[in-house]
């Protein structure tokens, strides 16, 4: 069995539950458990390598599982995993916005939602092995047209409606920019494999215009995927419309797969020798500073807790663009998997704070960060947990957090970028005062009778784990390193190059 069987398997299991939600006796809910089934039985697979088989030989072109894919590929199915329970735990709300008359089922329209992540997946698992400018394209499409309707969801919400309009026409406008860049670097080299375009590139006899024309157009189209600036104006006000579970996922799931896409063709476009590779360069790191600072700094006045995390998205967007542009190893981890383990301690700190802010929704509160007050009082397990994600975030030592931005700024540092550098350390020193602005708000003395905000019993199991995964992650880095470099030991200070 290869991966792509994974893909096919969850994509059919998709269609299925699709159809299973048209007939009025099952239970919505059974269709979120028999989806997590699914996924969590496609990441044993993964994991136990029994579905690490050989990739068919017409596909090796367009198709490859190398380690970064299979990484990516498991982040991807945690990521739908988490967000099928986030799902489960926000369902009171979904109910609340999409049930059209009263006679209706309280579950009406549940089980799209519960069936839509798993496709959202599959684009993602073909992302992360996609080699061939077709194939990304269309990986990316599915992973986009999934994303425009699960925002949208709440249909009798005018705030997902207007957030889901927003992303509708400006990711129809970031594909225009990736496509047009597609055809402008098939028509310069006749080649639409990252390896063939390489290849011409680097023997490009021409101007280079052209070719670096194009190459921008593509990282610009990329750049909508992971928010970075300038491309990041859809960001607050889908983040802050769409149901939390999908806001969860955007900030994680759709972050991670357009980070891969964009290693891909990165370092295919820049690859030793190539004409547009020193521009090119330039091109992202400058975006990688002006990203990290915009982010940061437009996070400082928020009060609504999810476009503070809508900023902090595109802060942390900066961080990986640095990891990429500044084309040093560190500790023998390249550019590459340096943004690969940043992505790695991003993910289960972003997921506690979303799943705590959907069971704090689906108990009557709102997402204004001043309705958190005093949660610690009442709730001092999850005010804990999210305290723990916060300071992770901002990069306090000890946890998964500072690892990654330690890494990142050791590349920046050795590779001379100096500037770049400078303006990361200010904006992961601004972080610091949103993210502990938070903090205090948890345990100050609350105005009123907080509501004891209950979890469900998967939910406690994964916020959980998850918990313990930043809490590892930080003191223990091998355990993910292990994953990318196979048994070489991480250590942050240790430069090779």
């Amino acid at each position: 069995m290869n991966t792509l069987s994974l893909e096919l398997g969850l994509g059919v299991l998709g269609l299925l539950l699709l159809v299973a939600e048209s007939f009025s006796f099952i239970p919505r809910k059974s269709i979120a458990y028999i989806a997590i089934a699914g996924v969590a039985a496609a990441l044993v697979l993964l994991v136990t390598g029994l579905a690490g088989g050989a990739v068919p030989a017409g596909m090796q072109e367009f198709y490859v599982v190398d380690r970064l894919a299979l990484f990516y590929k498991g982040l991807a199915l945690v990521s739908t995993l988490v967000v099928i329970v986030l799902s489960l735990e926000y369902a009171s709300v979904i109910n609340q916005f999409v049930s059209a008359k009263p006679e209706q089922t309280k579950e009406a329209g549940l089980g799209e939602f519960f069936c839509l992540p798993l496709f959202v997946c599959v684009g993602m698992m073909v992302m992360a092995s996609a080699v061939d400018m077709i194939t990304i394209f269309v990986a990316l499409e599915l992973v986009t047209i999934s994303f425009y309707v699960l925002v949208s969801f709440m249909r009798r919400n005018a705030l997902s409606l207007e957030a889901g309009v927003k992303y509708l026409i400006l990711g129809a406008l970031s594909t225009g920019l990736l496509v047009y860049g597609m055809a402008w670097l098939y028509g310069l080299t006749g080649q639409t494999t990252l390896a063939g375009i390489s290849e011409k590139l680097v023997n490009w006899e021409g101007g280079v215009t052209a070719p670096l024309f194009a190459s921008v157009l593509v990282l610009a189209g990329l750049g909508f995927k992971v928010a970075a600036v300038p491309f990041q104006i859809w960001v607050p006000d889908v983040y802050q419309g769409a149901p939390t579970p999908v806001t969860a996922f955007l900030s994680v799931g759709s972050k991670a797969s357009g980070v891969i896409v964009l290693t891909r063709v990165f370092e295919s476009l820049v690859v030793g020798g190539s004409v547009v590779g020193q521009p090119l360069t330039q091109f992202v790191l400058i975006l990688a500073g002006v990203t990290i600072l915009v982010g940061n700094f437009a996070a400082i006045r928020q009060t609504n807790f999810k476009r503070l995390l809508a900023y902090s998205s595109i802060a942390h967007a900066g961080f990986l663009l640095l990891a990429l542009g500044s084309r040093h190893s560190v500790s023998g981890f390249s550019p590459a998997e340096i943004a690969a383990f940043y992505l790695a301690t991003y993910v289960p700190m972003t997921f506690v704070c979303f799943l705590v802010l959907s069971a704090a929704r689906a108990q009557g509160l709102s997402d204004e960060i001043v309705s958190l007050t005093g949660l610690a009082k009442k709730c001092p397990v999850l005010a804990g947990a999210l305290m723990l994600a916060l300071a992770s975030l901002a990069g306090l030592p000890l946890t998964a957090g500072f690892m990654g931005k330690m890494l990142v700024i050791f590349s920046a540092a050795y590779d001379g970028s100096y500037l770049v550098l400078a303006l990361a350390v200010i904006g992961a020193i601004t972080g610091f005062y949103y993210y502990f602005k938070v903090i205090l708000v948890l345990y100050a003395k609350p105005d009123g009778a907080t509501p004891t905000i209950k979890l469900s019993r998967l939910s406690r199991v994964t916020l959980a784990v998850l918990t313990a995964a930043i809490v590892v992650i930080g003191v223990y880095p091998k355990s993910v390193q292990g994953m990318l470099k196979g048994t070489k030991k991480v250590e942050a200070v240790a430069v090779v190059k």
